[in-house]
Order: C-alpha cells, then sequence, then structure tokens
C-alpha cells in the first residue's frame, strides 16, 4: 500500500516524501496498477476484458482494457446508483457518487468514490503547506482566510450521496476531524464552511475574516471566481459588516442557528475601532490593493488561476496590490493528481507535478494547434478554436497509443486518462495537458485547456455542442418576428462580478430590408431568447445562475449585418486563410471583441432566472 501517512506538520518528512515518489515513480506506478488489478480482479467490469486469473500485468492490462469516456461507463455507475452492489467496477464499496463539473446529456457526471479516496486526498492536502513552507516563512505565525462552501447533494436510489467533491470533502471526518496544524489554521469555523445556505455562509466567513484581520497570512478560495465574488460582496454589503463589528452583533438575517452561534464566539464584543478602520478602507474611491490593506499582513493569494481561471489574473493582481498569486494542486472528482512544486511561478508558467502513487496514470498523445502553446492563434480569438484551422487537426485528436507516466515529452500535448481504485479504468478526464519537464522522474504539466469547452466563468463548463443546441433552440423565437439567425458567437464576460455569457448575434429580416432594424417593443421576445439559451443549457451552470449566484445573467448583443463580415476580415488580416475561414463559436481575443461591440445595435438580459433543482431520483435512471 502506496498510501503513506504524512505529518504536515513536518516539512523534512512531507518533502522527504514527494522526493522518494517522484524518484521511484515509474516503480511506484507498476505497484499502484498492480494493486488496483489485484484488489478489483474480481469486478464485473474487469473480468468482462481479462477473464478470472490471480494477477494481470501492465502489458495485458493496456492491450484489452478499452480507452473509455463517460457515457461508456454511465451504465455501470447508474446501476450502482440505482441499488446493484458496488463489486460490479470496485471491490471496495463505493461510499459515495461525486457529481463532476463536466456533464452528459445536460446532467452531472456521477463518479465512484471510497472511503479509501478520501485518505488519499488527504494526503495530497497534507503536503500543500510543506511546499509552501519552502518559499515563505512564518505561516504557522497566523492564519488563513479561505472562503470555502458547500454544495447541494441528494441521495440516490441506493442510498448512496450524490455530491460534489469538495463538498465531499468538508463534510468528510478526514476534514471534521482533522488534527491540529499550526501552519494551516483558518479564519472560518467550521460552521460557517458547512452552512448549506451560501449566502449566510459568505457573510459569517468575511466577517469572521475581518474580526481577525491582524491575524491573517493568507487570504483564498478554490477558485480565483470565488475569491472574486467574495470581494463584490464585501462591496455590496460593508457597511452591514462593520455594523456588526461595532455593535457585537449578528445581523438578525443569518437565521442558521448552529453558524450564528460559532461567529459569535468569535465576535464576543463590540469593536467600533475595528469597524472605523475597515470603513476608511471600503470607502475608498479606489478598491485597488484592497486585499493588503483589509488583511496588512497576507503574505499571498491562494486560488486556482489555471484554465479558464487564468481570466481573472488581472483583476486578482488589481484586488491584491499585486500579492502572488498560487495554484497550488490539480485534482478533478476522478481523482486527485498533483500538486505545484513551485508555488511562487507566474500564473501563466504554473506546471503541475503528478504523484504517481494517487492513480495509475497514461498520457494519450494529441495533435495540437498550429502556433505554440502560449502563443495566439493566427486570428487570436479563441485558446479552444482555431477560425482558421490551417491544419484539420487540433488538440484532441489522437496521435498513437497512449503511453506511461514516465514515457511523456517535454513540449508535447496529452490528454490525461486514469485507473483508480474505486472503478475507473483507462478514463478519459478530458483534460489536454502540455509536459513542461521533470521533477526527479515524474513529469510536470501545465494544464492547457478542458477537451471541447468553449465557455466557463465558474465551474461550468459549455462546449461548443452545447452552446449549438441551446442556441438552436432560442432561435425559434425569431419567426415571429420575422428575423433569421445567420451568425452567432460568444465569449465569457469577467468584467463584472459575477461574470456572464455574452452571445453576439447577427440577425437578417426575411423580408429583405438590410437596414430593419430589432424596435422596441420586441424587446421582451429577445429577453425571452435570453432565458430560452440560459433554460437549454446544462445543470451545473443552471446551478451556478440560480443556487450559487456564480454566474450573472445571460446577454444577447445584436450586431449589424456585416459584422461577422468584418470578423473574416480581420482573421485574414492576421493570417488565417479565406478558404478554410470558420466563424469561431467563442472569441478571446480583445480586438475581436472590440470589432464585434462597435457594431451592437441591440443589448438584452433576462430578468427571469433559470429553473434549477438538485437532480432526483428519475434522472439516474
Amino acid at each position: 500500500m502506496l498510501l503513506k501517512s504524512c505529518d504536515p506538520n513536518d516539512r523534512e518528512g512531507s518533502m522527504k516524501l514527494v522526493e522518494d515518489l517522484t524518484m521511484n515513480a515509474n516503480q511506484v506506478q507498476k505497484q499502484i496498477l498492480h494493486e488496483i488489478l489485484t484488489q478489483n480482479a474480481d469486478t464485473e467490469y474487469l473480468r468482462g476484458f481479462l477473464g478470472s486469473g490471480d494477477s494481470f500485468h501492465r502489458e495485458l492490462f493496456k492491450k484489452r482494457v478499452p480507452i473509455v469516456n463517460y457515457d461508456d461507463i454511465k451504465p455501470y455507475i447508474e446501476r450502482i446508483a440505482n441499488g446493484e452492489p458496488s463489486q460490479i467496477i470496485s471491490a471496495q464499496p463505493i461510499s459515495e457518487l461525486l457529481t463532476s463539473s463536466g456533464t452528459s446529456g445536460g446532467q452531472p457526471k456521477l463518479m465512484p468514490s471510497t472511503a479509501e479516496d478520501l485518505d488519499r486526498k488527504t494526503f495530497l492536502y497534507n503536503l500543500l503547506v510543506p511546499v509552501m513552507n519552502q518559499y515563505m516563512d512564518g505561516l504557522d505565525q497566523g492564519k488563513g482566510m479561505y472562503l470555502l462552501f458547500i454544495k447541494p447533494e441528494i441521495k440516490t436510489p441506493s442510498g448512496l450521496m450524490a455530491r460534489p467533491v469538495l463538498t465531499s470533502y468538508y463534510k468528510s471526518s478526514n476534514f471534521r476531524n482533522r488534527p491540529f496544524n499550526r501552519f494551516n489554521v483558518y479564519t472560518s469555523p467550521d460552521e460557517t464552511i458547512l452552512c448549506p445556505d451560501n449566502q449566510q455562509s459568505m457573510y459569517c466567513q468575511l466577517l469572521c475574516g475581518l474580526i481577525q484581520r491582524e491575524e491573517v497570512l493568507r487570504v483564498g478560495a478554490v477558485f480565483a471566481s470565488a475569491l472574486l465574488r467574495a470581494i463584490k460582496f464585501i462591496e455590496d454589503n460593508w457597511q452591514e459588516l462593520c455594523s456588526n463589528i461595532r455593535t457585537g452583533h449578528v445581523s438578525d438575517w443569518i437565521t442558521d442557528s448552529i453558524c450564528r452561534n460559532a461567529v459569535l464566539n468569535i465576535l464576543r464584543q463590540h469593536n467600533p475601532e475595528l469597524a472605523d478602520l475597515i470603513e476608511s478602507e471600503c470607502k475608498a474611491k479606489s478598491w485597488e490593493g484592497i486585499i493588503k490593506r483589509l488583511w496588512p499582513r497576507t503574505k499571498y493569494v491562494d486560488v486556482i488561476v489555471t484554465g479558464s481561471m487564468a481570466q481573472y489574473v488581472s483583476t486578482l493582481d488589481f484586488y491584491s496590490g499585486g500579492l502572488p498569486l498560487v495554484s497550488t494542486m490539480y485534482a478533478s472528482s476522478e481523482c486527485y493528481f498533483g500538486i505545484n512544486l513551485n508555488p511562487l511561478s507566474e500564473p501563466s508558467n504554473v506546471s503541475y507535478t503528478l504523484l504517481p502513487n494517487m492513480a495509475y496514470f497514461e498520457f494519450l498523445p494529441v495533435n495540437k494547434k498550429h502556433g505554440e502553446e502560449g502563443e495566439r492563434d493566427t486570428c487570436d480569438v479563441s485558446s479552444e478554436m482555431n477560425c482558421s484551422k490551417k491544419e484539420d487537426k487540433e488538440v484532441g485528436e489522437e496521435k498513437g497509443e497512449a503511453v506511461d507516466l514516465i514515457q511523456v515529452e517535454p513540449g508535447h500535448y496529452y490528454e490525461l486518462i486514469v485507473t483508480t481504485f474505486s472503478g475507473l479504468y483507462r478514463y478519459r478526464v478530458g483534460d489536454i495537458l502540455m509536459v513542461t519537464g521533470f521533477h526527479n522522474n515524474a513529469p510536470q504539466f501545465r494544464f492547457v485547456h478542458r477537451q471541447n469547452v468553449v465557455l466557463s466563468i465558474d465551474t461550468d463548463k459549455t462546449n461548443e455542442d452545447d452552446l449549438l443546441m441551446a442556441v438552436t433552440e432560442a432561435k425559434q423565437l425569431l419567426d415571429p418576428l420575422g428575423f433569421l439567425l445567420t451568425e452567432y458567437t460568444s465569449y465569457a464576460d469577467t468584467s463584472s462580478i459575477p461574470g456572464h455569457y455574452v452571445l453576439f448575434w447577427e440577425l437578417k429580416s426575411r423580408r429583405g430590408n438590410p437596414d430593419q432594424k430589432l424596435p422596441e417593443m420586441d424587446r421582451n421576445v429577445m429577453e425571452e431568447c435570453c432565458y430560452t439559451v440560459e433554460q437549454s443549457l446544462d445543470y451545473v451552470y443552471r446551478r451556478c445562475r440560480s443556487k450559487d449566484k456564480s454566474i450573472g445573467a445571460l446577454e444577447i448583443r445584436v450586431v449589424r449585418q456585416g459584422t461577422f463580415d468584418a470578423l473574416m476580415d480581420f482573421c485574414v488580416s492576421q493570417g488565417s486563410s479565406v478558404n478554410q475561414y470558420k466563424t469561431p463559436r467563442c472569441v478571446k481575443s480583445g480586438e475581436a471583441i472590440e470589432i464585434l461591440d462597435s457594431r451592437v445595435v441591440g443589448r438584452f438580459m433576462t430578468k427571469r432566472i433559470p429553473f434549477w433543482e438538485p437532480y432526483g431520483i428519475d434522472t439516474i435512471s
């Protein structure tokens, strides 16, 4: 068993573990696969490919067990969700199902998890602070103000809970009964983190963080978007927060008694001097550096700023006053993968070292886009989609057979494949990674992007097909107006908090009048189009809009005719081939967005919230 104990208070011991694991990466991977196959040899899934036997070697496993995606394993997981035994895919009892932010048919994917998986995640969490201690002194002389939240969960027909991976961890005994770690003390009581009402949770965590401002050494959240929502929350509620601190009273709308009592234990008495100080900072004309001003001892900001979160880097730099932005770990619902051993690297240079005892890893070589990773495409409109497609291949197309952890090559691109103890075998995670180097014998990867995702604000991941289906549903409402939708594209607007999706639509009159504009009386129909698009997007998007409030209302910007011709002209001027040009369904180039925005003739947003509720029993079968 390669899941060794790790004491987060023991920096030297923890770092020796990292060195041992990475130095012996190949041997560890062989042993991990041997343990997984030996343990799960009698499962229905593996017997179907390997037959019965006492042991299986790596070559046989790779020859007979296919590389799969979620649709391939979904029937097995649904059977377990509906009451059949875990033995279908896992020898260990599946203790819960983790809801992935990726979706399948508009619903979250369900990933199997066992009690041992929690120990594996705890092992990785325990390594994070020892790594950081190598770069920053004195982290045991204060606290971290981390904004952590739980999300909705449901019970499946078999009685298993289905919930997001972080909710699973925060509710686990591994988190709630964690040993004291002097390097990782939170300002937020567990009761505020576990409060099911996110508004009350946010208010109480921020109130506790402000009360303890002189003890705060680091500020963070899981994702950059969550920390920015917290800053916006302070901006909207600082007067009430100051009033609570000044009077020693918690606002009456905090009705969760457990959460309220936990805050009162910290508030204890009124503190008008602290309230005045916070008020003076919040009243300032500019909020530049507000994090450093409210929490003056802060050494760094701990948030994920890779992948889709990279779009928030400049905004975080503004609010933090240039504090280091630290992305510590790489994980997903399927598996926790690795850590950032150089946490003070610039966000654009963050690489993660995969820890070989987390799972058995394989890597499917894929073709990269024309142009090197980190450079713009020739038309500079999207990091996910080429608009010129000079090569008829993009990142994500297979090129050769899957290779093992130590066989990857620096500068090459791969899709990550995992085999886990809990019942995923040669599963395509959907992440595209680029090898940046090695730490000892373990490769380091830069996260490039999520396969096929074109829009993301928070934990939502909208791909091109989902967007097309939603637009197709909405454009039918244009028929009574006498208009056709001739072209569209989109982008994630993060200039406001929370960010929101923007769709650019070019319309054409059925009556052949190119100068006809949408009359004001049609605003209701266009707002209904906005609502229909949102209602047609997946479960995670609608949860973020309705429950989490982490995404703002979708906006449709109607542009005058000829706008998409101008976009094509711009792309061609940047080197795209006019013969192979294809309208991008997502744009990220500032110049391209400016071309579209300069031709907007109407802006529409719905006031309605898309319907969402925790998916029920009927959606699992």
